[in-house]
C-alpha cells in the first residue's frame, strides 16, 4: 500500500463524525482527571495526604465511588478516540495548518497519541483492579536503569528531557500556542478571554510541575535515589516538603484545576 493511499484513507478516518463526538467525549474525561488531579494536589499540600498525586492517582480516586468504574470506562473510550485522532492528525496534519511547524505539530500529535493510550490503558488497569500506578512503573525502571553507570546516564538525559518538555509547555501556554488549535470565532465574547485564560494558566501549572519532575529525575540519578523519580508525584510531594512550596503547590493546583475546565471548553471549541 502507498504511502499516498494511506493518507487518504487515514484523511477520510479522519472526517468520520462518531470518532469527532467520541474525541470530543474524550476531552470532557481528560478534564474530569485533571480536575481530580488538582484535589488531590491540594490534600497533598494542606492535607499531608500520601496519595499519588499525578493522573493515575485521580483515575483511583475515580474507582472509589459507585459511579467510579461506568464513567471510567466512558473515559477509557474517550482517550482511545483522542488517541485515534491524534494519530491521525500525526499522519495527515491538521485541516488548514500552516507549512511552517507543520512537522513539529506532526511530532507533537504523535506523542499525544501516545500519552491518551497510556491514560487508557491505565483506566482499564484500574477498573480491572490491577496496579496502575504512573509513580511506582516510573520509579522502578529508573531503579533497574540506575543499576549502572550508564543506566544513571540515561535517567538523567530522560530528566532533561522533561525539563525540556516543561519549559515548552510553559512556553506554549505563555504564548497562548493553543489558540490556533480552537474555533475561537465561534466563542461567545463574554467567554473568549476567560476561556484562554484558563488554557493559559493550565499550561503554565502543567510546565512548572513537569520542569521539577525533570530536575528530580536529574537529582534521582546523581544521588542513586530511585523515590525522587516517580515523576509528578515526586515534584509535587517534594513542594509539599517546604513551607514556600505548599504555597506553590497550592498555584500549581489552582492552574491543573484551570487546565480540567480548558479541556471541558475543548470539548466544544476544539478543531477536530
Amino acid at each position: 500500500m502507498s504511502s499516498s493511499t494511506v493518507k487518504n484513507q487515514a484523511s477520510r478516518a479522519a472526517d468520520s463524525k462518531l470518532l469527532e463526538y467520541l474525541a470530543r467525549g474524550g476531552f470532557v474525561g481528560y478534564g474530569v482527571i485533571h480536575l481530580l488531579f488538582a484535589w488531590i494536589a491540594l490534600e497533598v499540600a494542606f492535607g499531608g495526604s500520601r496519595q499519588e498525586s499525578d493522573q493515575s492517582g485521580a483515575l483511583r480516586e475515580l474507582v472509589g465511588h459507585s459511579y467510579g468504574r461506568t464513567l471510567l470506562a466512558a473515559i477509557a473510550i474517550g482517550l482511545v478516540a483522542m488517541a485515534i485522532w491524534q494519530l491521525l492528525v500525526a499522519i495527515v496534519g491538521q485541516r488548514g495548518e500552516r507549512n511552517r511547524g507543520a512537522i513539529a505539530e506532526r511530532v507533537i500529535s504523535a506523542v499525544r497519541a501516545v500519552l491518551y493510550v497510556y491514560l487508557a490503558w491505565l483506566a482499564v488497569k484500574v477498573i480491572r483492579g490491577g496496579n496502575a500506578s504512573m509513580a511506582d512503573n516510573s520509579e522502578n525502571r529508573s531503579a533497574g536503569l540506575m543499576q549502572d553507570s550508564g543506566g544513571r546516564f540515561l535517567v538523567a538525559l530522560v530528566g532533561v528531557v522533561i525539563v525540556g518538555v516543561g519549559v515548552g509547555i510553559f512556553v506554549y501556554g505563555l504564548k497562548r500556542k493553543f489558540a490556533e488549535h480552537l474555533r475561537v470565532e465561534r466563542m461567545p465574547a463574554a467567554g473568549r478571554q476567560p476561556i484562554l485564560r484558563l488554557g493559559m494558566a493550565g499550561y503554565m501549572a502543567k510546565g512548572v510541575a513537569y520542569a521539577i519532575a525533570g530536575v528530580l529525575f536529574v537529582a534521582a540519578a546523581v544521588t542513586y535515589d530511585p523515590d525522587k523519580a516517580r515523576g509528578l508525584d515526586a515534584a509535587l510531594k517534594t513542594l509539599a516538603g517546604y513551607s514556600w512550596g505548599v504555597w506553590l503547590l497550592a498555584l500549581i493546583a489552582a492552574g491543573i484545576a484551570a487546565f480540567g475546565v480548558y479541556c471541558l471548553a475543548q470539548a466544544k471549541y476544539r478543531k477536530i
